[in-house]
C-alpha cells in the first residue's frame, strides 16, 4: 500500500563522513533549513480562523447587499456581490481543506498546493478590495454628493461595503503567508 502517513517521517542518520568529504559537502551544498509551519499558513489553526473570518464577513456583505432591492441598478454593487460571493466560496472551500489537514495531521506545505492557495488568495482578495473600493465610492457619491440617501438604502450599502473591507483585511494575511512561504523555499 503506497500511502503517506503523518507529516513527520523518520530520517536515517547519514553515514559518517571523512573531514575532506565534509568540507566538500559544506562548500558545495550548504544545509537547507526548513522552517516549521507558522500559524496562519494553510493547515494551521490560525489559518482556519482566518478562512472562517473571510467567509463570515464576505457572506455577511453579500447578504446585506443582496437584501436591498435596488443594488442591481449600480454596477459597482453588482461587482461587490459577485466578488464577495467568490470570496466566500473560496474561503469556505479552503477552510474545509484546512480542517481536513488538521484532523488527519497533514502538512499542506507542498509547493504546488501553496502556489494554488497563493494565486487564489491573491485573485480573490484583489477582487474583493476593488469591489469594496468601487462600492465605497458610490456610497460616498449617493450620501455626500447627491444627498439622496432618503430614496436609497444607504445604511445597507455602507454596511455591506464595510463588511467587504473587513473580509479583505482577513484575506490579506492568508495571501501574504502563502506568498511568503513560496518565497522562502
Amino acid at each position: 500500500m503506497n500511502v503517506s502517513h503523518a507529516s513527520v517521517h523518520p530520517v536515517e542518520d547519514p553515514p559518517p563522513a571523512t573531514e575532506a568529504t565534509q568540507q566538500q559537502v559544506e562548500n558545495n551544498h550548504p544545509p537547507r533549513v526548513r522552517m516549521d509551519d507558522i500559524e496562519g499558513m494553510p493547515g494551521t489553526l490560525l489559518g482556519v480562523a482566518l478562512r472562517f473570518f473571510q467567509f463570515f464577513f464576505a457572506a455577511a456583505s453579500l447578504s446585506v447587499m443582496a437584501s436591498t432591492s435596488d443594488f442591481p441598478s449600480v454596477t459597482a454593487f453588482c461587482y461587490l456581490v459577485a466578488a464577495t460571493g467568490l470570496q466566500s466560496l473560496w474561503s469556505l472551500a479552503l477552510a474545509a481543506v484546512d480542517v481536513y489537514a488538521i484532523m488527519v495531521k497533514r502538512s499542506l506545505q507542498n509547493r504546488r498546493l501553496v502556489s494554488v492557495f497563493a494565486i487564489g488568495d491573491g485573485v480573490t482578495s484583489t477582487l474583493t478590495f476593488a469591489a469594496a473600493c468601487a462600492s465605497a465610492g458610490i456610497t460616498v457619491l449617493i450620501d455626500n454628493d447627491l444627498n439622496s440617501c432618503s430614496q436609497n438604502h444607504c445604511v445597507q450599502f455602507e454596511t455591506s461595503t464595510a463588511l467587504a473591507f473587513i473580509s479583505w483585511f482577513a484575506a490579506l494575511p492568508s495571501f501574504l503567508f502563502n506568498f511568503w512561504s513560496l518565497a522562502s523555499r
